[in-house]
């Protein structure tokens, strides 16, 4: 059976999970999978079971995370862009996480 995930995407799951980027942590999946200092992610969505390269500065990153909060998962990566600024606190993830509160995404206007 042939995947459909390419190697690259794969190695860089595998890179980001070395560094403690981890995709599961105790059973808890994680939806953001940082790239390139915060310049691109991979977004896991579970509705779907595709994950997708995006750049958080693009309106396709904005929807996409719009899909998953509409899902119910809203808080969830919300807690991870809060985690991600804590730990990376260069690479921008507050402001990535105030863009998508200002989208409205997480539910507020």
């Amino acid at each position: 059976m042939a995947s459909s995930t390419s190697k690259t995407a794969r190695a860089s799951v595998r890179a980001g999970e070395a560094k403690g980027g981890a995709l599961s942590v105790l059973g808890e999946f994680k939806y953001i999978i940082p790239l390139n200092s915060g310049k691109h992610v991979y977004v896991r969505n579970l509705t779907n079971g595709k994950t997708t390269h995006l750049s958080t500065t693009s309106d396709a990153f904005v929807e996409e995370i719009r899909a998953l909060a509409a899902a119910g998962h809203g808080a969830k990566i919300r807690a991870e862009l809060v985690a991600l600024e804590s730990t990376h606190p260069r690479d921008g993830w507050a402001a990535t996480e105030k863009r998508l509160a200002d989208a409205g995404v997480f539910g507020e206007a």
